[in-house]
């Protein structure tokens, strides 16, 4: 039955994929038997990996299709089709839809080091210079400046060891990292290989610098690699310093250009004594380079509980990041891989970064243990998410407050600024930091006819949030029906939140010119807070809501601005707002929600709204 399933729908894939590409390519990628040496265009020659899919020349009408029952980590970051053919990234095969983890493995032994007794820390992380380094003591060094700084350089001999060091005289440093550049040519890097930039410094008065890249010579000017970790201070005392970079794809030809504008001190002084410039090869398969958002131990069963400081590591499962050494520290009796049959990392990464995207579908993928969204990014189109599983996403550090308290982050599917022309449907979301479904944005943007029809959500913060700001900006048909959403705030998340809120409709304060929302058809079951919370500007002229199901066992099933309203006077508010006219307030009754059916009982209330409208929730 797979099978047959699997052709119908690789068939309907081509068939829609547009008349204007007849020439529509399939690929597959295989976790387990391919190799990205090869071409990809049948499952005997199947592609490996998602960096390999990342860099694949695509055509409007492609489909990449991932083996089923296998596991891909990292992240994918798709291509736009056209109007003439979207591209699709879907799944073949027998057995459970293809797993994409946002997360690092560390469930070998050798994985963490013990600190103290209950306290573990994750393997330092280590870097072996490999190949022939790039002496930058013989490079020639430029200096470019705009944007009103002035800043001279000059190269002098140091006594006793000869060595050049390039002298930087800053009078006025401009505003911006690029209005002072100091830049060598002639470097070549290769895609996912670590880099170390070595160099002796000083300054008259310690700064920054703004940022370090490896880039393209000429325009445009492509960044190949960027610094990976927090750029080093330049004392006022000679210090040996280190520079880490990842590059992200191969060039022949590069530049290395420290940006210093707005950073190095006007009337300063700064001395540079260059190195090398060297592969490196690091011990970890993938560094937790980003920040850990949470951790999810044998199999989503619990998680971490994310702590700032490790005078916060009290019990069992308190972690937090170290951002400077990239490492993980953990309250453990024992081991952690001794304790647990497996346990993830989750890394502020997108599972799917689909930022800038247009004309793309993705069918049948299960995303699990990111840190950032499960599919995120601005500026999209033409996205449709079809049959999708997505859980435990979410946590991951997103700023700081003025006040010092840290935000997280992390929504299952994000549709964020300048969204038009989505669909998400027939998925299975849980287990959310943030919001199961989201269209949000902020600055002057356009959201616009996004449907998200036909899903199950259970144990996240939100089910639906919405919000989008700036008086300039525009909101236009957005429609959320025959979805079942449970549990609100009854996830993992709930209780680290410094701002718990578990609520099903998560209506954020909205200043954008808001025309036709729908809000019908669906299941409001059980929520840590309430069904609904309306904050900040009342909109809802714009809102039609209606053959909605409601049931809390107990407390407010709405909390409309400062008012909240109960199941008794839920009717009379709702007509009074012109709102879910034909809606009932009562138990759904599943058929098994203890085991996450989530298919209405044979007997159940919410079968009675059929009669007036059409049946509500999911699944029939």
């Amino acid at each position: 039955m797979n099978t047959l399933r699997t052709l119908v729908t690789v068939c309907a894939l081509l068939a829609g994929a547009g008349t204007g590409n007849t020439l529509a390519a399939t690929y597959y990628v295989d976790a387990t038997r391919g190799e990205d040496t090869r071409d990809g265009l049948k499952s005997e020659s199947a592609w490996r990996t998602l960096p390999r899919v990342n860099r694949a020349s695509l055509a409007p009408g492609d489909v990449v299709l991932f083996r089923r029952g296998e596991t891909f980590r990292g992240q994918l970051i798709p291509q736009s089709g056209a109007a003439t053919g979207v591209i699709t990234y879907g799944s073949y095969g027998e057995g459970a839809k293809p797993i994409f983890l946002g997360s690092v493995a560390a469930d070998r032994a050798e994985d963490w080091v013990p600190v103290k007794e209950g306290l573990w820390i994750t393997a330092p992380l280590r870097f072996e210079t490999v190949g022939a380094p790039t002496d930058l003591q013989r490079a020639n060094w430029t200096m470019h400046q705009e944007g009103g700084a002035a800043c001279g350089l000059t190269k002098e001999k140091s006594a006793p060891d000869g060595a050049s060091t390039l002298r930087l005289a800053c009078r006025q440093n401009g505003t911006k990292a690029n209005h002072i550049q100091l830049t060598m040519f002639g470097l070549t890097v290769e895609e996912g290989e670590y880099y170390l930039l070595t160099f002796r410094a000083r300054a008259t008065k310690p700064f920054t610098p703004s940022a370090v890249s490896v880039m393209k010579s000429g325009s445009p000017y492509t960044s190949f690699a960027n610094a990976d970790a927090g750029l080093p201070v330049l004392g006022t005392n000679w210090s040996e310093l280190t520079i880490r970079l990842r590059a992200r794809q191969t060039a022949q030809d590069a530049r290395l250009t420290l940006y210093l504008g707005g950073a190095l001190p006007a009337d300063s002084e700064a001395f540079l004594q260059p190195g090398q410039f060297v592969k490196a090869r690091c011990n970890q398969t993938t560094p937790l380079s980003v920040d850990v958002g949470n951790i999810i131990f044998d199999h989503g069963k619990s998680t971490g509980v994310k702590k700032w400081s490790e005078a916060d590591l009290r019990q069992a499962g308190d972690y937090l990041y170290d951002a400077r050494t990239w490492q993980v520290k953990l309250c453990s009796n024992g081991n952690p891989a001794s304790n647990h049959r497996s346990t993830e990392l989750a890394l502020r990464k997108h599972i799917i970064d689909q930022g800038g995207r247009g004309y793309v579908t993705y069918e049948n993928l299960d995303l699990r243990y990111g840190a950032a969204h499960g599919v995120g990014g601005g500026s999209t189109h033409h996205i449709t998410i079809r049959g999708c599983d997505i859980s435990f996403i979410g946590g991951g550090h997103q700023n700081t407050r003025p006040d010092g308290k840290p935000v997280r982050f992390g929504n299952g599917i994000e549709f964020w600024s300048s969204a038009s022309d989505c669909l998400v449907e027939d998925c299975r979301i849980w287990e959310i930091y943030d919001a199961a479904l989201t269209n949000q944005g902020d600055g002057t943007n356009v959201q616009q006819n996004i449907t998200y029809r036909r899903n199950v959500i259970w144990n996240s913060e939100y089910s639906f949030e919405f919000w989008n700001r700036g008086p300039a900006s525009r909101t236009q048909n957005i429609v959320f029906e025959h979805n079942t959403c449970v549990a609100a705030g009854r996830g993992w998340g709930y209780g680290q939140r410094p701002d718990p809120n578990g609520r099903h409709l998560m209506f954020y304060s909205n200043t954008a010119v808001t025309t036709n929302v729908v809000i019908r058809y669906n299941i409001f079951c059980e929520a840590a807070d309430s069904c609904l919370r309306l904050h900040g500007r009342d909109w809802t002229a714009a809102l039609t809501m209606d053959y909605n199901c409601w049931f809390r066992s107990s407390g407010p099933l709405v909390l409309w601005d400062k008012e909240s309203i109960g199941p008794e006077g839920f009717a009379a508010f709702m007509q009074a707002h012109n709102l879910d006219q034909h809606s009932m307030v009562a138990n759904p009754k599943f058929i098994d929600a203890a085991q996450r059916d989530y298919r209405l009982a044979p007997d159940s209330p919410a079968r009675r709204l059929s009669d007036a409208g059409k049946p509500v929730g999911a699944l029939p």
